[in-house]
C-alpha cells in the first residue's frame, strides 16, 4: 500500500490547534477522533470545489470545505477548526487566481503538511481544456476609484507584501478603511495619532483590493508608504517606498505639469520584484495600464466626493457625526482582494469539465492505487457535465435576445455570459457605509430602465449587499430573482444543481413572459 503523509497528522493537528487557539483548543475539539477510512483526506477551499473533488474521488476521498455553505470565499476568515482540518489533509485544492481571501491561503500554507500538494486548479486550467479571461471592472463612478496593489512575485508559497504608511503631510487627517459585507468598518490607516507599524495591510503578489480613502479637510496631502516582503518564515525585507500627492476639494491646485487623476480606476502599487512604487492607472476603453511615478501624478478628490461622517457609532473614528468628509469610495462592499484574471471560471460548465480533469490527474498522483476508480468516476461525471452544458445552453437560448442582460451584485458571471450568449449589463452595488442619495437611487433606476431588463439577480450568500438593488428593482417594477455564484446554501448543495437552478431561473426571469 502506498504510504500517506498522514503519519505526521497528529503532530501537525496539535500544532495547528495550539497555534490558533492556545491551550484548550476549543475550536478543534472532537476533530481528531473522527478519523476516516478513506485513502485520502482532502481539504478544499470552497464547497463547489469540494463537490467536484467528491464526484471524482468517491469513497476513496474524505473531503471538507474550508468556506462553508452561505460563505463568501472573497471575505471568509478561517477558524481554528478549519486550520485543524487542513493540518490533517493529504492534499489541498483551491480555486486560485486570487478567488480566496488571502487569509485562507495563508492558513493553508501555514498549517497543511509540507508533503501535501496544494493545487490552485484554475491556475493551469488551459492545460486541461479550460479558458481563463480577464476580469473587467467598471462601476461608472464619477470620482477616482483608487485601490492598493502589489505586482511582481515573492519567493515562497503563501508569502505576502506588507505596505505601511510612514508619514502624512496635510491640513487634516487621512483614514483608509474597508467596509465589510455587514457594513462594519476595518481601519487600515489612521493618521490621527501618527502612523506606526499597525497602519498597514498585507496583500499576496499580483493582487489588488478596494478601500475607502477619507480626508477630513480640503487641501493638499502627501502620503509616504513603504513596502516589505512578509514570507511565512517570519523574515522581512524592505523593497521600496514612495510619496503620493492628493488634492482634496476643488480649491486645491495640482503642481504644474503633473498628471491629474480624477476618475476611472487606479491603484497605489508596489512592485515586489523591482522595489518601485507608482500609481497604476487603467486607461479607459483601451484595456491597458500606465504606470506613473509618484512625483508625476496627483490623485484628485473633488468636492463632488464630499459627504458627511455617518451617525453610526462604528464610524466614530472618522470624526463627529455630520462633519464634512471627502471620500474616494471603496464602491464594492466587503473585502475583495483579486488579480487581473477572473477566477469564477466554473460558471461555464465547459470549464468545470477542465476542473474535473485537473482534479482527476492530481488525485491519481496522490493515490496511484486509486487510478482506476478516479478514471471511472471522472469519465461518468464528465458525461454528466457534458449533458448539463447542453441543457444550460438549450434553456438559455430560449431567452429573447433583447432580454439577455444580467444585472447582479457581484462580478461573478462573465464566464456564464460569454459561454451562453448573455450580456453582463452591470454588477450594481451601493457605496458602503452610507445611505444612497436620491440621485444615486434615481441613477440606478435609470440603469435598470434603460437596459430594459425584466429582472435583477441576487446571490443568497451576499444578501447584505443587495438591499438597495432589491428596493430599486421593486420600485421599477422588475423582478428580483436568485442566482448562485461562489457558494451553495440550504436549497442547493452541488454544482449540477447550482447550474441547473441558474439556467432555470435565468430562463424564467428573463423569458418573454417575465
Amino acid at each position: 500500500m502506498w504510504g500517506h503523509p498522514r503519519r505526521t497528522v497528529t503532530a501537525a493537528f496539535a500544532a495547528a490547534c495550539a497555534l490558533l487557539t492556545g491551550a484548550g483548543a476549543t475550536g478543534c475539539s472532537g476533530l481528531q477522533s473522527g478519523a476516516s477510512d478513506a485513502e485520502l483526506t482532502v481539504s478544499a477551499t470552497t464547497a463547489i470545489i469540494a463537490d467536484l473533488v467528491e464526484q471524482v474521488g468517491g469513497d476513496r476521498v474524505d473531503v471538507t470545505s474550508i468556506v462553508p455553505h452561505h460563505g463568501d470565499p472573497h471575505s471568509y476568515e478561517p477558524s481554528p477548526g478549519d486550520a485543524a482540518k487542513v493540518a490533517r489533509a493529504d492534499i489541498v485544492f483551491s480555486n486560485g487566481l486570487l478567488l480566496e481571501e488571502p487569509g485562507i491561503m495563508k492558513m493553508v500554507h501555514t498549517n497543511a503538511p509540507k508533503s501535501a500538494p496544494k493545487i490552485g486548479i484554475a491556475e493551469k486550467l488551459e492545460q486541461y481544456g479550460g479558458t481563463v479571461t480577464k476580469l473587467e471592472e467598471d462601476l461608472g463612478l464619477d470620482v477616482l476609484w483608487l485601490g492598493w496593489a502589489v505586482e511582481g512575485e515573492v519567493d515562497g508559497d503563501g508569502s505576502q507584501v506588507r505596505t505601511t504608511a510612514t508619514k502624512l503631510e496635510g491640513p487634516g487627517e487621512l483614514r483608509v478603511y474597508l467596509t465589510d459585507t455587514l457594513g462594519k468598518p476595518k481601519v487600515y490607516l489612521d493618521s490621527a495619532d501618527g502612523f506606526d507599524e499597525s497602519d498597514s495591510f498585507a496583500l499576496p503578489p499580483e493582487a489588488h483590493t478596494h478601500v475607502n480613502w477619507a480626508f477630513s479637510k480640503p487641501g493638499t496631502y502627501k502620503l509616504t508608504v513603504e513596502g516589505r516582503t512578509e514570507p511565512l518564515d517570519g523574515t522581512s525585507e524592505e523593497i521600496g517606498s514612495g510619496t503620493f500627492t492628493f488634492t482634496v476639494g476643488d480649491a486645491a491646485e495640482a503642481p504644474e505639469g503633473a498628471t491629474v487623476l480624477d476618475g476611472g480606476h487606479a491603484d497605489v502599487a508596489l512592485n515586489a520584484e523591482t522595489g518601485k512604487v507608482y500609481v497604476r492607472a487603467d486607461e479607459e476603453g483601451s484595456g491597458t495600464r500606465t504606470n506613473l511615478a509618484p512625483e508625476d501624478v496627483v490623485l484628485n478628490v473633488p468636492d463632488r466626493a464630499k459627504e458627511s461622517v455617518p451617525k453610526e457609532e462604528a464610524y466614530g473614528f472618522l470624526g463627529e457625526a455630520g462633519d464634512d468628509l471627502w471620500v474616494l469610495p471603496q464602491a464594492v462592499i466587503g473585502k475583495h482582494v483579486h488579480g487581473d484574471m477572473d477566477p469564477h471560471a466554473w460558471a461555464d460548465v465547459a470549464n468545470a469539465e477542465a476542473y474535473v480533469r485537473r482534479i482527476e490527474a492530481e488525485l491519481i498522483k496522490a493515490d496511484p492505487d486509486g487510478k482506476a476508480t478516479y478514471e471511472k468516476n471522472a469519465k461518468a461525471y464528465l458525461e454528466t457535465l457534458g449533458a448539463l452544458d447542453q441543457e444550460v445552453a438549450k434553456k438559455l437560448a430560449t431567452v429573447p435576445e433583447h432580454n439577455r442582460k444580467l444585472i447582479t451584485t457581484h462580478d461573478a458571471f462573465g464566464y456564464l455570459a460569454k459561454a451562453y450568449g448573455m450580456e453582463v449589463a452591470g454588477f450594481v452595488v451601493p457605496v458602503p457605509n452610507r445611505e444612497p442619495s436620491a440621485a444615486q437611487i434615481e441613477e440606478l433606476g435609470n440603469t435598470i430602465r434603460e437596459k430594459k431588463v425584466p429582472s435583477v439577480f441576487l446571490e443568497p450568500n451576499l444578501a447584505a449587499r443587495s438591499d438597495v438593488l432589491r428596493r430599486v428593482a421593486q420600485d421599477q417594477g422588475v423582478g428580483v430573482c436568485t442566482i448562485y455564484g461562489d457558494s451553495f446554501d440550504d436549497q442547493v448543495h452541488d454544482y449540477v444543481s447550482m447550474m441547473r437552478h441558474n439556467a432555470n431561473e435565468l430562463t424564467k426571469c428573463l423569458g418573454e413572459e417575465a
